[in-house]
């Protein structure tokens, strides 16, 4: 149940709720329109990491989230529960890993993410990747949190796409 008054009207709660704040809105769905649509990272190294913010945050949203455009078959079922929960499934790829490990880390303990974190993790992505990598953690993490936070996670389904105008 949402805790602040979401308006009326067409579409799902998620999106309805950028009426309170439209500009606020226009910055959100830019922000979900790159990650999900101009990243350069392979489909099914964000969507581990996704879900293993998902599953940090809570977000029954996102915790659900199958749309992802390009990653029809990219994770299984069993990868996902897997990674939502904190493990690291044996069929991850080293870079895979990193970057659950990543995330897990940005999300819960930033402080540990030191040299060593990063002598690893350019050891496997280059410096646009994990720019990329990074952006694409924080805007989960913000994002889904806010959902969650208000109470508009529980029920709706979220398009990443920015409306048309």
């Amino acid at each position: 149940m949402p805790r602040i008054d979401v308006p009326d009207g067409p579409g799902d709660p998620e999106a309805r709720v950028w009426a309170l704040r439209p500009e606020m809105g226009v910055a959100a769905a830019a922000l979900s329109h790159a990650v999900y649509e101009r990243s350069i990272l392979p489909v099914r190294e964000r969507e581990l990491a996704r879900i293993r913010i998902a599953g940090i945050n809570g977000c029954t949203l996102c915790l659900t989230w199958r749309s992802t455009p390009g990653a029809e078959g990219a994770v299984t079922e069993e990868e996902y529960a897997a990674v939502a929960s904190g493990a690291t499934p044996d069929s991850c790829s080293p870079r895979e890993a990193l970057a659950v490990d990543y995330a897990t880390r940005f999300a819960t303990d930033h402080g540990s993410l030191g040299d060593d974190a990063f002598t690893a993790l350019r050891a496997e992505f280059t410096d646009a990747e994990l720019l990329d990598l990074t952006v694409c953690i924080a805007g989960w993490l913000a994002l889904g949190r806010t959902l969650h936070v208000l109470g508009i996670d529980d029920h709706c389904r979220l398009d990443p796409r920015p409306p048309v105008r």
